[in-house]
């Protein structure tokens, strides 16, 4: 496939403060890439660098294999960008706002008007076309806001955490919308901190990190990146702290984490980790409902290469 996005060697600098390191990937056309990072990593900035929203000092950035500059419109038309904040026009409804954006880009109104259509199907908007955004709830507003950036039909498509506080119905009907713009030919870029919906959509992920690239590859070579192999929780009630300290000792335990009666040991890499916490509890006598042991998940491994403390927003 041919590269949709390469970025090589990008810096970006506030005077003493370096947003973007040295960063290097590519996207690839076709494809579906979370851009990945706690807060303050520099996902924003590489983003508003990539669209030539923000001047950079060092590297370059190309689109469609053409270098990006704030004056490249042709190339500007062809990409969509939903930001996280929603950005409607309160006066107008629902289809007059996807015409106003879809108007942007395309002057035929024949072309336009099916353009809307397709927008207002492909999000589940068929019923609201005449609501205002006062009247449509979080979710409905937040497909709305999708429903804008991408009614022109661009070949790639930012998408900066869309599915921000909206309920499972709008979500899932979000997820499936991203699908399926995948399979009509876009190229996609994803931001979240949903991990699940990475595990869902995405064909490869990227984090980063202070402006760094930390890692990037499927989600199956990044858990394989990861120093877990596996972790096992299991309900327990009243356990008494010497036990905890006492397993700690166990063959291959990375770390222990007990809340609500849930006890929750990851193991570094090793076999028959199962079968020896087991036989712990047997000669303990501790007591224990439920049990189960699980590969180690994308959260755990962005937690792993990020860490663990506070970040803030």
């Amino acid at each position: 496939m041919k590269n949709c996005i390469e970025v090589k060697n990008l810096t970006k600098e506030y005077k003493s403060l370096k947003a973007i390191d040295d960063l290097s990937f590519e996207v690839k056309e076709g494809e579906i890439v979370g851009l990945l990072g706690p807060n303050g990593s520099g996902k924003t900035t590489t983003i508003n660098c990539i669209l030539s929203l923000l001047n950079f000092g060092k590297g370059t950035i190309k689109i469609f294999g053409t270098k990006m500059s704030p004056n490249a419109y042709d190339i500007k038309k062809e990409i969509g960008v939903v930001f996280q904040d929603v950005a409607v026009f309160e006066e107008l409804n629902v289809y007059d706002n996807i015409d106003y954006f879809c108007g942007l880009y395309i002057k035929d109104k024949k072309v336009r008007k099916k353009y809307i259509e397709d927008a207002i199907k492909l999000i589940g908007l068929e019923d609201f076309k005449k609501f205002y955004p006062k009247q449509l709830s979080g979710g409905l507003l937040r497909r709305l806001n999708i429903a804008c950036g991408i009614a022109h039909k661009p070949k790639l498509i930012f998408l900066d955490e869309p599915t921000v506080a909206v309920d499972p119905q709008s979500r899932n009907n979000i997820l499936e919308g991203i699908k399926t713009l995948r399979e009509l030919g876009a190229t996609i870029v994803y931001t979240t901190h949903y991990m699940e919906e990475v595990e869902i959509l995405c064909d490869r992920v990227i984090i980063l990190d202070k402006g760094k690239l930390l890692a990037s590859g499927t989600t199956d070579e990044l858990k394989a990146l990861a120093n877990i192999e596996e972790k096992v929780s299991l309900e327990v009630y009243d356990l008494e702290a010497k036990y905890i300290e006492k397993m700690k000792e166990l063959k291959n335990v990375e770390d222990i984490t007990y809340n609500n009666n849930v006890l929750v040991i990851t193991y570094k890499k090793g076999k028959n980790n199962l079968i020896e916490l087991m036989d712990y509890l047997k000669s303990a006598h501790i007591k224990y409902n439920k049990i189960f042991s699980e590969r180690p998940t994308l959260n755990d491994v962005f937690l792993e290469l990020t860490g663990k403390e506070l970040r803030d927003s």
